[in-house]
């Protein structure tokens, strides 16, 4: 059967109106006479040979091992008497998590499990905490550094 002509006028029409508008695309202007005579110029660069290469950080996450130098240097214990406690102490907000409890941990702050997902390798959590801002970084009280909270004398 022939092919009727209106299907292949409308192909071929098309075809050469994209081919028109194409050759009609606007095109920029070359810049050119720009003065160029007050721009400050720099001063070249040499280029220097590293000896060494520093590391850089690309993550601010606190590890156990961090988290162990930190707690001998605050409580002044020493490191094999720290670790066990440590990882007692995680172990235990580990399962509390899990079972997904409230938890107020001062100077740490109040926890809370807003949401959990079950995936194939764990859990995900959604935790909430809120931090008491007077009480960050401060040091704990105790008799020695605070006179006020002495027990009264009977």
């Amino acid at each position: 059967m022939p092919r009727s002509s209106k299907s292949t006028s409308k192909s071929s029409s098309s075809k050469s109106s994209t081919s028109k508008l194409n050759s009609q695309a606007p095109q920029a202007a070359a810049v050119t006479g720009i003065d160029t005579s007050s721009t400050p110029k720099g001063a070249p660069v040499q280029p220097a040979v590293v000896d060494t290469l520093s590391p850089v950080v690309v993550s601010n996450e606190l590890r156990k091992k961090e988290l162990f130098d930190l707690v001998v240097e605050r409580s002044g214990m020493k490191k094999k008497d720290v670790k066990p406690v440590v990882e007692a102490m995680l172990a235990v907000l580990g399962d509390a998590l899990a079972e997904q409890r409230e938890m107020n941990l001062q100077p740490l702050g109040k926890m809370k499990v807003q949401r959990g997902k079950e995936l194939a390798d764990g859990r995900a959590l959604v935790l909430k905490l809120r931090q008491k801002s007077a009480k960050l970084n401060a040091t704990p009280d105790t008799p020695e550094s605070n006179p006020s909270i002495l027990p009264a004398a009977e």
